[in-house]
């Protein structure tokens, strides 16, 4: 079976409990909880009972993300990353998110390296004081500031980042980036999300994002089947991001199809 797990922007309607009901009916091993989704993380709950929560439906609290442009690196951005890594560690999670800046800054690859590495040193001991990992995602937009999961693997082994920083493998950005080396060994999570438009890989954005079936132009089970032969068997997310899928009354059936067509496919 498949380590199957639910990121909160897949049911973002969904108060948090009821999300993490719908993630153990499904025999989800986890789930991500998100402070960019509206109204107050945890809609405003202790994160310490969220963190009971989470456990006695026996799922693990994954990450919660996220630290935007965390290689924006400030005073003001380390202070952003303390106080999530607080809440994470209240809340019971076992990694926070780290997303970089997505404003056409520090696009080239040098420039890339540069300012991940520096966040990334910088956090590096505040992670380990408090017992966390991060997932560091590299996103495949042109005007990202991380788009190579090579930069991001070259960074983390400069600091001795390795068995803290972790990469996510999002299926939709590594189509964007134009589908490079993956790295299993440092991969922490992998997201997942469909697109069935046949758009250019240029033109594909988050509102494009669907739930995996037949008509995926993205490879998604070619890319998990891939991880899982070298070597990756950790969770594999769903990160949709499309209104459709938001606006769903009853999304237990349609992620049930999905994963069964992910299951199906890997082990063919």
């Amino acid at each position: 079976m498949l380590p199957f797990a639910l990121n909160h922007m897949t049911t973002p309607k969904l108060g948090w409990e009821a999300f993490l009901s719908l993630a153990a009916d499904l025999g989800c091993v986890g789930v991500e909880f998100r402070n960019d989704l509206p109204g107050a993380l945890f809609g405003g709950a202790d994160p310490a009972t969220v963190g009971a929560a989470v456990k006695a439906r026996g799922l693990r609290f994954l990450a919660l993300a996220e630290v935007k442009m965390f290689n924006d690196w400030s005073d003001a951005k380390a202070a952003e990353a303390e106080a999530l890594m607080k809440i994470a560690v209240a809340a019971g999670a076992e990694a926070i998110s780290l997303i970089p800046r997505n404003d056409n800054v520090a696009t080239d690859r040098a420039d890339s390296r540069r300012v991940t590495e520096t966040a990334l040193r910088e956090i590096l001991p505040m992670l380990r004081a408090h017992g966390l990992k991060a997932m560091v995602e590299p996103l495949g937009f042109a005007v990202c500031s991380l788009r190579d999961k090579d930069v991001l693997a070259d960074a983390i082994g400069a600091v001795g980042g390795e068995g803290t920083y972790f990469m996510v493998h999002d299926t939709f950005h590594h189509a964007l980036a134009g589908f490079g080396p993956i790295f299993p060994d440092l991969t922490g999570i992998v997201h997942v999300s469909g697109v069935k438009d046949m758009i250019a890989l240029n033109d594909m954005r988050d509102p494009h994002r669907v739930l995996v079936d037949a008509d995926d132009v993205l490879g998604n089970v070619a890319q998990i089947r891939a991880l899982r032969a070298a070597g990756y068997a950790g969770p594999i997310s769903y990160e949709p991001f499309a209104p459709s899928v938001h606006d769903l009354a009853a999304p237990h059936p349609a992620l049930a199809a999905s994963m069964e067509f992910i299951r199906s496919g890997v082990a063919a």
